[in-house]
């Protein structure tokens, strides 16, 4: 693994610069002293920021792009024919993929790595927001924009790094970390690891791959977390578990009670029943799954020396991720919340904590991501609404497969309606935002599951609703 060390001044040009993973590098090389350059197709928030703190970025790609780069970065997605790479390999100019960069990128920081199938970005999220009000101002790259920050990464000066570890292109294994997370594990992303098993590999070798002195925090709540977990104790390594109402675990929560706003209240215990009482906590997200993702960041904050009370107190100020369980707005007493939602765990999930606090008819409204997450996990995607009154699916968002309008939309709909009543095929967003708009009432919350471009949905419903208010 090539770590040499950067130099601060150096030309670092990168290709696919509006993506979240190569935004967020490009974030962290800018506020350390380099100097960053990029291409895309598009940009976006996060490259439009990046452009007024003055990063130079061209839409489109071309050889004249590289300018002086001394080192050009590479999205996954950006293939070896991009002629911003084939200059760059011409000039002899290094070209590295994130996963081969990423070790460089954190080389001197203590490394607080965080994975898992569901949950990473916002435990993620939680312990840079506890970190930052510690006063640790830890360096961090999380896969969407902090609420509390507004943005995806930042350069701090404190000895800590936090990192969303994302296993898609198997990017988590190139990391180093000193402590690591695993929240769960759940086969996902079909079209990178063809069965589960090359899923739990690729979990296990990142496990392997924690220093040794270093310490795993496995949800014991989860199985496959959990024996992650147990073979780690076999090699007499480090290793603390959490979890939500499990006394068995080193860090569990219990009085678990949905809150007036919005989120949870709930107790945090350490050690053994009936002396582990820490304290309680509050959260301003919604549900069960987010008090597990508390959890996590509770027990490492500890471990790190952070005071309870000062994470109890970050915790009730932390404002969450964008499209995770976010209220985009309420307009004719109607609710609509964006969330990043597409495996059907996730669903069932965010929607049972919505439940919590629908006084109204609760609208599931999901966009289906990639053919083939559809196609594999149709089963369970059939039996994930059941907390929803009624369930919307529109065209599946393709992303990086072959777009097909209403290819398996129709068919998924079939199979949720052997075990829901109220289950439909709305078409595309413009068609499902008029529909919501001619039967949303007063106290009626939707949910918004995509992981796609289906916010503009919400976007459509709320100027509707708010101009007949």
């Amino acid at each position: 693994m090539d770590t040499a060390p950067l130099i601060p001044g150096q030309h670092v040009h990168i290709v696919g610069i509006s993506g979240f993973g190569m935004s967020a590098i490009a974030r962290i090389l800018l506020e350390n002293g380099y100097t960053v350059s990029g291409s895309d197709q598009q940009m976006n928030e996060l490259s439009q920021k990046l452009l007024e703190d003055g990063v130079a970025i061209r839409i489109g790609h071309t050889a004249e792009n590289i300018g002086t780069a001394e080192l050009v970065l590479k999205s996954s997605a950006i293939p070896d024919e991009n002629p911003e790479i084939q200059a760059a390999r011409r000039l002899g100019i290094p070209v590295k993929e994130r996963r081969d960069f990423i070790a460089r990128l954190t080389q001197g920081y203590k490394t607080i790595a965080v994975a898992g199938t569901h949950g990473k970005t916002t435990t993620t999220a939680m312990l840079i927001h506890i970190f930052t009000e510690a006063g640790l101002d830890p360096s961090f790259i999380v896969g969407g924009i902090l609420k509390n920050r507004g943005t995806n990464a930042g350069a701090g000066q404190g000895q800590h790094f936090i990192i969303e570890a994302d296993e898609y292109g198997h990017m988590f294994l190139g990391l180093q970390p000193q402590v690591a997370i695993v929240n769960n594990v759940e086969w996902d992303h079909p079209d990178y690891f063809p069965n589960p098993e090359d899923l739990l590999q690729a979990f296990q070798q990142f496990v392997e791959g924690l220093d040794s002195s270093g310490v795993l925090f496995a949800c014991a709540d989860d199985d496959v977390a959990h024996t992650l977990a147990a073979e780690r104790q076999e090699r007499v390594q480090p290793v603390q578990t959490y979890g939500v109402e499990n006394k068995s675990a080193d860090w569990w929560a219990v009085d678990l009670k949905p809150n007036n706003s919005g989120g949870m209240d709930f107790v945090a215990c350490y050690g053994s029943i009936g002396s582990g009482v820490i304290g309680p906590v509050r959260l301003h997200v919604p549900g069960r799954h987010n008090v597990q993702n508390a959890m996590a960041a509770v027990a490492v904050a500890r471990h790190e020396g952070v005071p309870f009370e000062v994470i109890a107190d970050a915790l009730s100020s932390f404002e969450g991720a964008a499209r995770r369980s976010e209220l985009m707005g309420e307009a004719a007493g109607v609710r609509v919340i964006n969330d990043y939602g597409h495996h059907p765990t996730a669903i069932q999930a965010t929607l049972k904590a919505w439940r919590d606090h629908c006084s109204g008819h609760l609208w599931a409204v999901w966009q289906p991501h990639t053919y083939s997450r559809t196609r594999v996990l149709a089963d369970s995607f059939s039996e994930a609404f059941g907390a929803a009154d009624h369930v919307l699916v529109t065209d599946i968002y393709a992303a990086r497969e072959k777009s097909t309008p209403g290819l398996f939309s129709k068919d998924i709909v079939a199979l949720i309606a052997q075990h829901h009543p109220d289950a439909r095929y709305s078409g595309d967003l413009f068609s499902t935002a008029q529909f919501l708009a001619e039967e949303v009432r007063p106290g009626d919350v939707v949910v918004l599951l995509t992981a796609g471009d289906a916010p503009q949905i919400g976007h459509a419903l709320l100027d509707v609703l708010e101009k007949r208010a």
